[in-house]
């Protein structure tokens, strides 16, 4: 964007997120190269650097109880289809 420009629709930025940046490796590898050029481009002259992470799912997010059960309840079906075949 340059900075003439409209600013566009917040909900973009969210359809983006969930439907493009599932895979937490790209949002990273998108951030690092977003400052990589912002230092490059002396844009960021700070050795630290400051990330609204309000979106960003923490990679250490404890599950809810009812989450860990239904992870546990489709490994547990995953066993049994495994030993049915076997």
């Amino acid at each position: 964007m340059a900075p003439e420009e409209e600013v566009f629709d917040p909900i973009s930025l969210t359809k983006f997120r969930k439907l493009r940046l599932m895979d937490t490796n790209l949002l990273d590898l998108l951030i690092n190269k977003t400052v990589e050029i912002a230092i490059e481009k002396e844009i960021i002259k700070s050795n630290s650097i400051i990330v609204d992470a309000t979106h960003t799912k923490a990679r250490n997010n404890h599950q809810s109880p009812k989450e860990v059960l239904m992870d546990c309840s489709k490994k547990l079906r995953k066993t049994i289809y495994k030993i049915d075949k076997g």
